[in-house]
């Protein structure tokens, strides 16, 4: 079993920036591609960044592209989220999620349903 802990959430003013923090622990051997996902208050859960368990491929959604960054730190065990140039519709719950490979491969998706692990998510509030 996988588990993930995500931090660095927290109020900050539009314009401002934070990163976020997914810690894994657990059965960390293996590949594993990586999802960040946000839902607001009365949303649907949507993608937000991913990265292929070859760490060669990135995706972000459209709203996002240019403000965020996700790396990861295999040493650590850690995947970040670093946010800039915030916004009051960035405001959510803040999931990162994993799903094992077998092989490295370039896949990356947004697709809740192929995750297999999920933490329990930081709450990230963007308001003046």
């Amino acid at each position: 079993q996988l588990q993930l802990v995500e931090s660095g959430g927290g109020l900050v003013q539009p314009g401002g920036s934070l990163r976020l923090s997914c810690a894994a622990s657990g059965f960390t051997s293996g590949y594993y591609a990586i999802g960040w996902f946000r839902q607001a208050p009365g949303k649907e859960r949507e993608g937000v960044s991913c990265m292929s368990s070859s760490g060669g491929t990135t995706d972000y959604a459209d709203s996002v592209k240019g403000r965020f960054t996700i790396s990861r730190d295999n040493a650590k065990n850690t995947v970040y989220l670093q946010m800039n140039s915030l916004k009051p519709e960035d405001t959510a719950v803040y999931f990162c999620a994993a799903r094992r490979t077998l092989y490295m491969n370039s896949y990356c998706s947004f697709k809740g349903l192929e995750y297999e692990y999920w933490g329990q998510g930081t709450q990230v509030t963007i308001s003046a």
